[in-house]
């Protein structure tokens, strides 16, 4: 019996190392635009992820087999299509490591989740004179919101900022949560740098001042394991798409006691428990923040991405990305022509890596690597403030996923280098 589990265990092994080989692609041909696309290297996954051909069949399974609007029919099409959305809360809830279901609440995206929070229980804690916390790595998404909410209220908006490489000191945290801070908004890995912010420590800070901590987990819990009961934050956001999922499908966790002490952020459908002519309750959470129609479909969709992503492994797709990050930023830098912004280590890259062509504009640089199949993000991603700070306009950003491989960013390195010809012709 011991024998036969030790081959077991030597053979998960040997497949776990396989899989995370990047010279050995077992997961392109799972995604029908890569599978249909050989030619196309796409480093663009943390602007969208591709998705497996398991999520589109499962959306266009749920219009053919299950569709009704869910939790508004006793017939049976309606049960199955409301059973489908509990059971991908409950997924989502235990993908996450959330104690209970109903901490669960789908929105559109990370974006109307980060202004849904913004809107209701930062208008019911943010006064005069408080403070609400974010760093300048921040998406648009997890600045804007915080940014008009002080504006109204003439709270002060305060920024942690890092050093170059993107590395936020306990100094730094301990001088900006203070005694005036109410909300802690963080992004957990930043959607330019690619780097990991010391999101515990944040947390463990905000709570000890008494804030509220908030985390924009959208290019973190694509590409790794996330628990929101280990990390001890109040609520967290991120959004299907960036995961596999569809389009259209956003995650908000809350603590269930937060979550049952907001007001509810859109009105209507079932969002309600009664309604008179001149009154209305509310449904209990997460029903209260879900109000009209939810993308059934999504969602259903969303639950099979979960289980394409945990039949391959947190474990093996961490793994894999990190190889493809630590072979990505070794390739750039020995290209004497190209400048990586954050850190140099490959290995604090978590799906992004920034970076700069000497003398050529990002827009440039992707337009010509667009005619060579290969497909980045050039701009300023939607972190104006942080690109400032950088002290440059835009960037490129390849970002990985577990469909990428050693070709894909061959492919890109061989692109640059024609870049480079182009403007440097003698």
């Amino acid at each position: 019996m011991d024998q036969t589990m030790n081959q077991i265990a030597h053979h998960t092994d040997q497949q776990i190392d396989q899989r995370t080989n990047i010279t050995y692609n077992p997961f392109k041909q799972d995604f029908p635009l890569l599978a249909n696309n050989p030619q196309l290297s796409f480093l663009d996954s943390a602007a969208t992820a591709q998705r497996p051909a398991v999520v589109l069949e499962a959306q266009k399974s749920f219009y053919e087999t299950m569709n009704a609007n869910p939790l508004r029919g006793l017939y049976t099409l309606s049960v199955q299509a409301t059973q489908a959305i509990e059971k991908a809360r409950e997924h989502v809830a235990h993908h996450i490591g959330a104690a209970r279901a109903e901490e669960i609440v789908f929105t559109r995206n990370a974006s109307e989740s980060l202004n849904l929070i913004a809107q209701t229980l930062g208008k019911q804690l943010i006064h005069k004179g408080d403070e609400v916390v974010i760093s300048i790595m921040e998406h648009h998404s997890n600045l804007i919101p915080w940014q008009q909410l002080c504006a109204q209220t003439g709270a002060t908006l305060v920024y942690l900022r890092p050093l170059k490489d993107g590395m936020i000191t306990q100094e730094q945290i301990d001088a900006a949560i203070g005694p005036k801070t109410k909300i802690v908004s963080i992004t957990q890995v930043s959607n330019v740098l690619g780097v990991e912010t010391p999101t515990k420590c944040i947390i463990a800070r905000a709570h000890q001042m008494g804030a509220i901590a908030v985390v924009d987990g959208a290019q973190s819990v694509p590409h790794m394991q996330v628990n929101v009961q280990n990390l001890d934050c109040d609520l967290m956001v991120f959004s299907a798409h960036k995961a596999l999922g569809p389009m259209g499908i956003g995650v908000l966790y809350g603590k269930l006691d937060i979550l049952n002490a907001m007001p509810p952020f859109l009105t209507g459908g079932e969002m309600i428990d009664s309604v008179t002519e001149t009154s209305a309750t509310w449904a209990p959470v997460p029903m209260k923040f879900e109000a009209g129609t939810q993308d059934a479909a999504g969602i259903y969709a969303f639950d099979a991405a979960l289980l394409y992503i945990e039949k391959i492994g947190m474990d093996v797709i961490e793994q894999r990305e990190r190889n493809l990050a630590a072979y990505l930023c070794e390739q750039l830098n020995s290209l004497d022509f190209i400048d990586i912004h954050g850190p140099a280590e490959p290995t604090r890259h978590i799906g992004a890596v920034s970076f700069s062509m000497h003398g050529v504009h990002p827009h440039d640089v992707a337009s010509i690597l667009d005619m060579s199949n290969v497909a980045i993000r050039a701009g300023h991603h939607c972190a104006q403030p942080l690109l400032s700070w950088l002290g440059v306009d835009s960037t490129c950003r390849a970002s990985i996923a577990l469909y990428n491989d050693k070709n894909d960013i061959d492919q890109l390195i061989v692109g640059l280098q024609n870049v480079r010809k182009i403007f440097h012709a003698s």
